[in-house]
């Protein structure tokens, strides 16, 4: 079942053309994540700054298939789905409110977990497995 956020686009998302702006969708996107953990439980100021691990993107895609206005309030919905014991993938489909079924966008964002040290992959915590099972497809 997917995790659903609700975000208004507000005019410092737009461009010159009043639309919004490419990199500010993968903005909203990981805002989708993080209220995502914190709806799980994780403290998301302790995950953020755990010095044994760090989850950082590695990958990141973004498709448009109609432009997004500053007052347009988008539904983000996000299904992360387990790729090994230590990377995960994020899909996530944007829509407005008013028309829910007709997507506006839709991006991937992958993350791998490392030691932050010396910045070899090891498995993803219990907290983010527990996330990953509450939120993905399979549930």
């Amino acid at each position: 079942m997917p995790f659903t956020y609700t975000r208004t686009i507000r005019f410092q998302d737009t461009d010159a053309a009043g639309v919004i702006y490419f990199t500010n969708t993968l903005a909203i996107c990981h805002e989708a994540y993080e209220e995502s953990l914190m709806a799980s439980g994780i403290e998301i100021w302790k995950f953020f700054s755990n010095s044994a691990i760090a989850i950082p993107i590695v990958h990141a895609n973004v498709d448009f298939f109609r432009p997004a206005f500053c007052g347009d309030e988008q539904q983000v919905r996000l299904t992360p789905d387990l790729l090994t014991p230590e990377e995960f993938q994020i899909d996530y489909e944007i829509a407005t409110t008013a028309d829910p079924d007709r997507l506006v966008s839709k991006a991937i964002t992958r993350h791998v977990c490392i030691n932050p040290i010396n910045r070899q992959r090891k498995p993803l915590p219990e907290d983010v497995l527990a996330w990953l099972k509450r939120w993905s497809h399979g549930e």
